[in-house]
């Protein structure tokens, strides 16, 4: 039988607030491991061209992996890494979410050309389900965007964005809030006129709060001890309002609470889907950046 007492996200010994788990709703699937093709300097887990912390999945293993969320209700996946589009097998294991389920890629648009962005429309317009692709980019040029994410990479990102675009995928732009005026609404709202000008009609943009663990810790700061959930600081129904209350993510390595916290000490809740189906003690200094931005992973 498989124990139901609350996991800690963490091996930290502080003690956080347990949150229950309401049932699996998302998968993250971390189907390109840690290896990525660029390094960028925020990056939380430390994805790179040489980070093979959490390998590749199989497809054999991800098909596995989708039936066993089917009988549990799934009702959402993402692929995630590393960088998902260096997967061999990645369109092969796209179109077998997509007759399942809803999807979003999380993506640098680095390996997107037209043949690619044209093959990905078609499986959308062949699928009853929804296909999304999230594209991260961190600033409105190169000037702020390529410090982070590497020398000549926001013309690349910006192509493969316009690949997607201009085959009908529209895409979603992700924005780590590095820069100061992104977190705020101003700054939002001239992000998302310069999209409009750089020829992207109806921009939609996912702004996310960096986490202090990683290369971020380095490139900024850690987090201290301030930065925790006290027993106390989790509301009733908190499983409602914060992602981890109903989403795990599967990597080659094995169930963890959210995407986020793959690298961290005891984190890992177990070899099986199921052995994450529990409540969680919120012990990292990260789950309160969740929950005081309000933040979710989700597309």
């Amino acid at each position: 039988m498989i124990q139901r007492l609350a996991h800690p996200v963490s091996s930290d010994p502080h003690r956080g607030p347990v949150l229950e788990f309401g049932g699996l709703d998302v998968l993250w699937i971390q189907v390109g491991g840690t290896l990525c093709n660029i390094a960028c300097t925020h990056c939380f887990i430390s994805c790179g061209p040489k980070n093979d912390s959490h390998p590749m999945m199989r497809r054999d293993e991800v098909q596995a992996l989708l039936e066993r969320a089917e009988t549990l209700g799934v009702k959402e996946y993402y692929f995630t890494g590393g960088e998902p589009f260096l997967h061999d097998e990645i369109e092969a294991l796209i179109a077998d979410v997509l007759r399942q389920g809803p999807l979003s890629i999380l993506t640098n648009a680095l390996l997107i050309d037209d043949a690619r962005a044209s093959r990905l429309a078609w499986m959308a317009e062949s699928s009853p389900f929804g296909l999304d692709l999230r594209v991260s980019i961190d600033g409105m040029d190169a000037t702020e965007n390529d410090p982070i994410r590497g020398r000549g990479s926001f013309d690349k990102i910006l192509a493969g964005a316009r690949h997607l675009n201009d085959h009908g995928l529209n895409p979603v732009f992700t924005v780590t809030t590095v820069h100061a005026k992104y977190a705020a609404s101003r700054g939002r709202g001239e992000f998302m006129q310069h999209l409009r000008h750089l020829g992207f009609e109806r921009p939609r943009v996912k702004f996310i709060p960096p986490f202090r663990i990683g290369r971020e810790e380095r490139r900024d700061e850690a987090y201290c001890d301030e930065h925790r959930l006290g027993p106390q600081d989790l509301l009733a129904g908190g499983e409602n309002a914060l992602q981890c209350g109903s989403c795990r993510a599967v990597t080659a390595r094995g169930v963890y609470p959210c995407p986020i916290l793959i690298e961290e000490d005891g984190a890992r809740m177990g070899a099986a889907l199921e052995e994450g189906l529990r409540p969680i003690a919120l012990n990292h200094p990260a789950c309160k950046s969740c929950h005081q931005e309000g933040f979710s992973c989700r597309t």
